[in-house]
């Protein structure tokens, strides 16, 4: 079948992969979860239905603050399929930012991750838009919890599914999809606005760069709400590459000796310091250890072909 929006990738799946069992994983109190293709599409579902029920129609923004999890998808899909815009912005940026983009781009709803960025960013969010409702991926104490969206698609699926399906057929691959904040560095941060086909264009661009396929796994670690690894993730979507989510970059390690993944995307910067710390790790060797540490790196530098 062909995609040309991005929630077409749910379909997708139905179609070729609807016995994927790992569409989506995390790790949760020391175990890995995994979410089949059936349930990621189920979920969606829900959160399409759950925001409809909550007002949200197509047009409005709504502003994520999150670690990379199967959650965000849900979120990114189901808001997706009712032509509602998704704004991921970096866990990590400073109060003013956060002011500065709430107040330009004016989300009616906000889901955070946790406690610490929910309480950073909601007397933020009542300063400047009394009206806005904030959700949290965790369980947070006195916060209203994303389940909650879940739950009220599931009650109403039945009242609300066949006006989604009608929404997703009025939505064209030139709307809106996402507004992506730029990192401010000479400025304000800008809103750069992607429709459907920005994003799907270079996301099956990259289908002709590797065999990788629906029996592959990928770990994701880089930011999702970058535009990079958020088009890598729609496009082993596409292929049915099962993808999961390292909890941090401190335990990239770990993750990749439990996972055993066959594909990880990465930045130079990153590769540059973990060759830095192996050479760092080196030089520090006994002399006879260290001729044989540099011999075995001479010798993969000599046969690197790529």
């Amino acid at each position: 079948m062909e995609i040309t929006r991005t929630f077409d990738i749910l379909d997708n799946y139905l179609f070729r992969f609807p016995e994927k069992q790992d569409a989506l994983a995390a790790k949760k109190n020391g175990s890995w979860i995994t979410f089949s293709s059936k349930e990621y599409v189920k979920n969606a579902n829900y959160v399409s239905c759950g925001l409809l029920q909550l007002g949200i129609s197509k047009g409005d923004r709504i502003l994520s603050v999150s670690n990379n999890r199967p959650e965000w998808n849900f979120l990114d899909m189901g808001m997706s399929q009712i032509g509602a815009v998704h704004v991921p912005v970096y866990p990590t940026i400073s109060r003013e930012e956060y002011q500065y983009i709430l107040q330009h781009c004016e989300p009616k709803i906000i889901v955070v991750s946790d406690k610490s960025l929910h309480d950073k960013i909601r007397p933020i969010a009542e300063n400047l838009l009394p009206g806005t409702t904030i959700f949290t991926f965790n369980e947070v104490p006195g916060a209203r919890n994303f389940d909650e969206i879940l739950r009220l698609g599931e009650s109403s699926e039945a009242e609300y599914l066949p006006r989604v399906q009608e929404i997703k057929k009025s939505i064209t691959p030139d709307d809106l999809l996402t507004i992506i904040y730029t990192s401010g560095t000479t400025g304000n941060p800008k809103g750069v606005m992607l429709s459907h086909r920005n994003v799907v264009t270079n996301a099956k661009g990259a289908r002709n760069i590797h065999w990788y396929n629906n029996q592959h796994k990928m770990l994701s670690f880089l930011p999702i709400c970058h535009v990079f690894e958020r088009t890598i993730n729609y496009h082993v979507q596409m292929e049915g590459i099962g993808i999961y989510y390292a909890e941090n970059l401190g335990t990239i390690g770990d993750n990749l000796r439990e996972v055993k993944p066959e594909l990880m995307i990465s930045v130079p910067r990153l590769i540059e310091k973990v060759y830095d710390k192996i050479i760092g790790t080196g030089k520090s060797l006994p002399y006879i250890k260290k001729q044989i540490f540099f011999w075995a790196v001479n010798l993969g530098l000599k046969y690197d072909y790529v």
